[in-house]
Order: structure tokens, then sequence, then C-alpha cells
């Protein structure tokens, strides 16, 4: 999470009660945000052992509708929209002409041509005039809800536990990437099986209102509140891509091993589709791996990756996991260093130290 200075924060609508709550804010995105309540360690473990919220209001939300939804987004993305049911979302890309990475969203299906879309916070105006520049002259409409709807995640073992109570429908049902719009505390809400953890959990959508008692509510019950130092660390541990640093517009899927969301089979034709046909038939050059270092040497961003002597790629994230007790990272390295068990270097200040490439993720929950 890089500083920002000299900007205007943007602040969403639970700032004053996560400041009451004593949280240390950060700006992050143009946005004011928690890093950490209590603790980044005691955060990250409540998730992991039994449950954790974050506010992710900031991030972009999007209702789309319209005749021919789901056809008229297929140019949009590589993965197949029209595998999905009402009621599932599918994780998957914007592309752009190179098949670089614009943004990694999310599209939930809502059936009769409905639906939502969730993207970055980073990214969302970028995301907003791109998706409506390739839907004009559609029957689609887009409206953005970014500005008055609260998004939190609750993720965590005892997730459902801790939100049935206020919900009206039954969540066990629910499937990984399943959503329903239902009632939360008397009130409209839109709930997904989905997170950035790695665990088991929810994000809600409500209007503000709803939010802000939703959010005390949560908190009388015991559910503790985590900040973006948390965040970072638990989608680590599970391998999942930070755009803007894992990912961007000049990496493309199948570079960073994203390559489970492109249906080239059983798609037609969308942005990016030629050069991942080249791609998928030619190889890439590089890939996104997870290396574990050799003692407690962190890895940060843009630390150089080393093979005999010579920088052959470049850390994008890294930390020390609270929950293996090792050094992970994630970095891009030559395909030929890519393989699980390879031995590289990382330089950390002037001197390098041991990593060995590992399977990913490097944390599996066993609650999911």
């Amino acid at each position: 999470m890089e500083p920002e200075t000299n900007a205007i924060l943007a602040r969403t609508p639970l700032y004053s009660l996560v400041v009451a709550q004593k949280a240390r804010m950060t700006p992050f995105s143009g946005w004011e945000m928690p890093v950490q309540f209590t603790g980044i360690l005691d955060e990250h473990q409540a998730v992991r052992q039994k449950v954790g919220m974050f506010d992710i209001s900031h991030m972009g939300k999007f209702a789309v509708q319209g005749r021919d939804l789901v056809k008229t987004l297929q140019h949009l993305v590589p993965s197949d929209l029209n595998r999905l049911q009402p009621g599932q979302a599918q994780y998957t890309m914007l592309l752009n002409a190179e098949a670089g990475i614009i943004d990694d969203i999310i599209f939930y299906s809502q059936g009769e041509d409905k639906g939502v879309i969730i993207v970055n916070a980073s990214t969302k105006d970028k995301d907003l005039a791109w998706i409506l520049g390739h839907i004009s002259g559609s029957e689609v409409e887009l409206t953005d809800l970014s500005g008055d709807r609260i998004l939190i995640a609750i993720q965590g073992s005892q997730a459902i536990s801790q939100l049935q109570p206020l919900v009206e429908q039954d969540l066990n049902p629910i499937p990984a990437f399943g959503h329903i719009t239902t009632t939360i505390l008397g009130q409209p809400a839109f709930i997904a099986r989905t997170g950035y953890t790695g665990e088991d959990g929810f994000e809600v959508m409500v209007e503000s209102e709803v939010g802000i008692e939703l959010w005390r509510s949560l908190i009388a019950a015991g559910v503790v509140p985590c900040g973006l130092g948390a965040r970072d660390t638990l989608r680590l541990e599970a391998a999942m891509a930070l755009y803007g640093q894992d990912i961007d517009d000049s990496t493309t899927p199948l570079e960073a091993g994203l390559g489970w969301l492109v249906h080239l089979d059983t798609k037609g034709d969308f942005i990016g589709k030629e050069v991942l046909e080249r791609q998928k038939s030619q190889g890439v050059a590089k890939r996104l791996v997870g290396l574990e270092m050799q003692g407690r040497n962190i890895a940060r961003h843009g630390y150089p990756v080393m093979f005999e002597g010579k920088a052959v790629g470049e850390v994008t994230s890294g930390t020390m996991s609270p929950t293996l007790g090792k050094a992970i990272a994630l970095a891009y390295v030559p395909t030929s260093l890519a393989k699980i068990g390879q031995q590289l270097e990382v330089e950390i200040r002037g001197k390098t130290h041991l990593a060995t490439v590992v399977k990913k993720p490097f944390y599996r929950s066993p609650h999911r």
C-alpha cells in the first residue's frame, strides 16, 4: 500500500464509526481508510480462527440491466458468462487489446438481464469509462451505486453464525460465489458468499443508514473490526492478486496464473482474445509464482529476483505470514524458472537471500 500525499481523501459512510473505534487511518486509492484497529496480527488471527469484518465501501459498485446484458458484457471479459445461472457470480477481468488486465472484477448474475459488478476502488473511474464506452449503443444501462451503498465483508468460520441472526433468509445453502437479494435488519440487502481473505464469509451491500446499523450490530455481537493491513496479509496467504501490484494492464491472465478464468474454447470474440490464443499456443515468457523465503527475510514489492547473479524478475507482494510463520512473496520470473522447487534469490538491501518457488496458495482454509 503506497502512501498518498497532497490529496483530498474521500471517506466512507462508516468513517466516523471506525475513527471512534480508535482505528489508525491511512490514504488508500484516494480514500482515508483504516489500516488497523487493535493490530494487524490480532485482526488477521481473528479472521483465520473466528470472524472479522472490513469496511470495503470504497470499492466500485455498478448495477447493470438491459436486454442482452450477458452478450454485451461477454465482449469485455475472457470468461464465459453464459455459464452463470441467476444467483451465481464470476470472478473475471476487463482486458485491453493486448490482453493486459484493466482490472479484476466480479460479475454477479441476477437473471432477467440484471446484474451487479464490483470493481477495485483504484480503478473505479477507469472501469466505469471503459464499460460505458463499450456498452454505448446497446440496451444495457449502468447505474453507479458506489456513492450511496455501504459494502461490508464478514469473513471467517463464524461468519454465518454472526450474520444469520440479522438476516431473514437462511445463509447456509448459499454456495461459494453464490448471492441473494434479501433483507437484513428488515431492510433490502445484497449478500454474496465472496471475499478476499481465503476464508468462508460474506460481502453485504446495503444503503448507508442500514450499513451503519449493521456495523454497530456486528461490533456489539463481538465481531472484530479489521483494517487494510490484515486484509493484505490474509489475501497474500491465499495468493489472491492485488491490482496495481501483482496484476496490471501490462500483465495478461496467463502470465498471472489466472488461465482458469480464460475460456477460449467456449467463448466467442472478446477484447484481447488473439493475444491470449497466441500465448496459449506459444507459451508465456514470464509467470507469477509463489516464493517462500529462507529464514525471516521479507521480500517486499519491487525487490529484484536473482538467478546465477543476474536479476531475472521482481517481487510484486511480500510479507511475513502470520498463519505460517514464514516469509512469503509473489513474483514474476521467467517461465523457465517457474517450476515448483526452483531455487532463486531475492536481493534485500544489497544482499541476496535464498527463496524457493512453492505451490500457490500458501494457505488453504479448512473451512471452505
